[in-house]
Formats: C-alpha cells, sequence, structure tokens
C-alpha cells in the first residue's frame, strides 16, 4: 500500500509524463508534501507530551499548532480544521492554555473574531513563576526537618534530599534566566544589526 507521499508522488510524476506538471515543480511539490506530512507529526506529538503529563492532548495539538501556524493568529474555526475537534473543545482547551499563561485572545482591527495566540514571553514567564513553587517546597522541607530534630540521619535523609535539590534551583534558576534574558536581547540586537547592514547594502547596489 502506497503512503500519502508515494501516492502524491506517483500523481505527479505521471502529470509530468503527461507534460502538465514540469519537474521543477514536481520536486517543490514533494518537498512541501513532505514538509507538511512533518508538521503535523510534529503538532501530533506535543499533543502526546501534554498526555504524558497528565494533560489533555488536544491542548497539546492546539499550543504545538500556535507554535508553527501561519498566521500565528488562528480563530476557533481555523483551529477546527487544523487540528479537528469540536468549538466547545477548542474553546476549553484555549481556556486552559490561557490559564497556565502560554495562550491569549486577540483582536484584529476591524474584524469580531476573537483569535488565539502563543502569549509574548510566556516561556520566560513561566519559569519565573516556577520559582514560587521551588520556595514552597523548599519552606516546606524545612518545616518537615524542623520537626524531626533531633531524629537519626537516616530518618531525615528523604527531607534533606528534596530540600538540598529545591534550596539548589531556587537559588540558580533566577540566574538562567538573567543569562536567558541577556543573550535573547544580545541576539534581538544582533538581528537588528544585520538587517540594518542588508538594508545598507541594498541601498548602494541600487
Amino acid at each position: 500500500m502506497l503512503n500519502f507521499k508515494s501516492f502524491i508522488l506517483s500523481v505527479l510524476t505521471e502529470l509530468t509524463k503527461a507534460g502538465k506538471v514540469d519537474s521543477v515543480m514536481l520536486e517543490t511539490t514533494v518537498d512541501e508534501t513532505e514538509r507538511q506530512i512533518m508538521l503535523k507529526r510534529l503538532v501530533e506529538d506535543v499533543g502526546i507530551i501534554f498526555e504524558d503529563m497528565a494533560l489533555p492532548r488536544m491542548a497539546g495539538r492546539m499550543l504545538g499548532w500556535l507554535l508553527i501556524c501561519d498566521p500565528p493568529h488562528q480563530s476557533s474555526a481555523e483551529l477546527c480544521a487544523a487540528i479537528g475537534g469540536s468549538k466547545g473543545s477548542i474553546s476549553s482547551m484555549a481556556r486552559l492554555l490561557i490559564q497556565a499563561g502560554l495562550v491569549e485572545r486577540m483582536g484584529v482591527p476591524g474584524d469580531r473574531i476573537i483569535y488565539y495566540r502563543i502569549k509574548p514571553g510566556a516561556w520566560f514567564e513561566l519559569m519565573r513563576n516556577r520559582i514560587a513553587h521551588l520556595t514552597v517546597m523548599r519552606r516546606l522541607a524545612e518545616r518537615g526537618l524542623e520537626l524531626m530534630a533531633g531524629l537519626d540521619a537516616q530518618t531525615k535523609n528523604r527531607l534533606e534530599e528534596i530540600h538540598d535539590f529545591y534550596a539548589f534551583f531556587e537559588q540558580e534558576m533566577p540566574l538562567l534566566l538573567e543569562r536567558w534574558q541577556r543573550q535573547r536581547n544580545e541576539a534581538g540586537l544582533n538581528r537588528e544589526s544585520t538587517q540594518t547592514e542588508l538594508q545598507e547594502t541594498g541601498s548602494e547596489l541600487k
């Protein structure tokens, strides 16, 4: 049995023989078909990751699609067409992702439709919020150690491991985020500089 890519290739090959599609168009079409298949597979894989984390698979598929779609904002109808599911399920998954701080609603001037997109800076904020959870867990471990004061080391070993683990990341995570922000800003400046140089070069050529 032919897979989808092989089927498309065989059809286009016959059209090429008939002179209805040139060889360059054949190669481009097949490459684009393969790319679309791989993109859909990527979206499904994000859904599977969500499912492995005990989260709705459809929420993962929605997030996966919003990471790669063009334009970057999508309506409920567009999301239904792209990843399947009803408008009700899309609406529910959108609320979940909005509450998680990963997605936001947006409007377009002159358009009454509500669109969804990845929230700018979402990943930074997500990790920054995790620092508060690290602090909570570290303090809980400290409370447990205080209550078990005077007991032998082996008894306290489990709590000490949790305490040390969360204390370490509570200290290191802000430094990592600071490095990330600095690197991100530097990368942005480098891109702007490159674009300016290209524009100046283009003007000189004219």
